[in-house]
């Protein structure tokens, strides 16, 4: 994907699964838009500025936990893993991790390349001594790894609940593409956001200074960058809510106004108070984790939760499946 640099006025080419998406997605009813594809380089930057919010709890208590709980991960996991991190982002919690497993190699994998080259060589500066190999790549499938670690055993990592973000049902397709990626006996350790009082989990998506409100809105920005729109950002506002019977927030971009506009040269209307259904974040229960885990052909092994059992960390194997009784 060939994507525009920051300011140089060109439209880029646009991938043509983001155009799929986006068409089929304003065509939808409920309108909704994969939330993969906030992160362009304007979303991946804004997202980095959301996890340093007072209301965003998440980064500060995984990193937390992260200190506390990696020396022991290391200890379990052994030496000489290759480091696999899906939807690596700015890799900010990685050396944590990377400190603590004495890894043979670390393979970024993100969709948003830029930003994903910019990260790795970040890590490769800072540790030397690790042979990095990033990878531009939608994760959601299973991902061709490097030849050079190919031979290593492995140990997945999925920090920032990001699990949470696909429906359970895709949450389970993606455990399965990780495990065919990574391979038998491989590990993972992944983050997961615990269910909590709605009144700490809205803020958190919806905070005062509104970078959660330009990271959502900023899609539209990419929409009419990228595919020719005609969109009105301006007619539009960032939601963000707690559906109790789903276990997730929703965010939604709602129309403060009729409008009419095209995208890649389709039409497209809107009625004012109707949404674009951009995100869940899903949260679980300790039995509920460990369940999707298991569904994904992932079995737990170990588990960290903080002081306020907010988020957990779970370390789980990819074992030999047994026979059913």
């Amino acid at each position: 994907m060939l994507k525009q640099e920051a300011g140089d006025g060109q439209r880029s080419l646009a991938d043509p699964e983001f155009r799929a998406d986006v068409l089929t997605g304003l065509s939808a009813s409920p309108r909704a838009i994969p939330a993969r594809w906030f992160y362009d380089r304007r979303g991946s930057e804004l997202f980095e500025d959301i996890t340093g919010l007072p209301e965003y709890y998440p980064t500060r208590t995984e990193v937390a936990l992260l200190k506390s709980a990696c020396g022991e991960v290391g200890r379990i996991v052994g030496e000489g893993r290759a480091v696999i991190e899906f939807g690596s982002g700015s890799s900010m919690k990685t050396p944590v991790l990377l400190e603590s497993v004495q890894p043979s190699g670390y393979v970024p994998i993100d969709i948003s390349g830029e930003f994903l080259r910019m990260s790795a060589a970040q890590i490769a500066g800072r540790f030397p001594g690790i042979p990095v190999h990033p990878v531009e790549a939608n994760f959601m499938k299973p991902v061709p790894l490097p030849k050079a670690v190919a031979e290593a055993p492995k140990l997945g990592f999925f920090p920032g609940s990001t699990i949470g973000n696909m429906t359970p049902a895709a949450a389970t397709d993606l455990l399965r593409a990780m495990r065919q990626s990574l391979g038998q006996g491989a590990m993972l350790l992944i983050g997961i956001d615990r269910v909590k009082d709605e009144g700490v989990l809205v803020p958190a998506y919806d905070d005062a200074a509104g970078v959660t409100a330009a990271f959502n809105l900023n899609l539209l920005e990419r929409i009419n960058r990228e595919l020719d729109g005609t969109i009105d950002v301006a007619g539009f506002r960032h939601v963000a809510r707690w559906n109790d019977d789903a276990s997730r927030i929703e965010m939604h971009l709602e129309a403060v106004r009729d409008q009419r506009f095209d995208v890649d040269g389709r039409p497209f209307s809107i009625a004012a108070g109707e949404t674009i259904h951009t995100e869940n974040s899903h949260k679980y229960g300790p039995r509920g984790a460990r369940v999707l885990l298991r569904t994904g052909g992932w079995t737990p092994v170990a588990e960290w939760t903080d002081e306020r059992e907010w988020f957990s960390l779970i370390l789980a194997e990819a074992q030999p499946t047994p026979m059913a009784p």
